[in-house]
């Protein structure tokens, strides 16, 4: 399920005289809600830092979690990169996890707005067997902005 994170080589416009377009390697994105004077999901992902690792920072407006490396869920679909990192886990009462969809993006400069959004997904567990749905999903909008970066 977990595959490296797809990377764009630069290109070139027609006979390679054109504007090179690159990939960002920076993601710094929120939802337009604003609770006690700050948004209320803020979300930085890092493709790789000073250490060679991805970064995901995560804000939920009650909890500041960061995670490196092999914390990270990288998985490529038709939607985009999918980055996962578990936010809650409990042994007797499920999970929950954030996906962030990171669409694709070509840069002709440093920085670009983008648009795209997160899946937070609640799985029930326990120890007595689950009947019905196991998995709930919230989606949030979020906005801000792919970067080049260099580290």
């Amino acid at each position: 399920m977990t595959t490296a994170a797809s990377t764009h080589t630069a290109t070139t416009g027609s006979g390679g005289h054109g504007p090179v377009v690159r990939a960002p390697n920076l993601y710094i994105l929120h939802n337009n809600v604003i609770q006690g004077g700050q948004f209320s999901l803020s979300i930085v992902y890092s493709l790789s830092g000073l250490d060679g690792k991805p970064h995901f920072e995560y804000h939920d407006g009650s909890q500041l979690l960061s995670f490196s490396g092999d914390q990270i869920q990288t998985t490529v679909s038709p939607l985009g990169n999918l980055v996962t990192v578990t936010i809650r886990m409990t042994v007797d009462a499920g999970s929950t996890t954030f996906t962030l969809v990171v669409p694709p993006v070509g840069l002709l400069g440093q920085s670009l707005n983008i648009n795209t959004f997160g899946v937070t997904t609640t799985r029930r567990g326990g120890i007595l067997p689950n009947i019905g749905q196991h998995d709930l999903y919230t989606v949030t909008e979020l906005a801000g902005t792919a970067e080049l970066v260099v580290f």
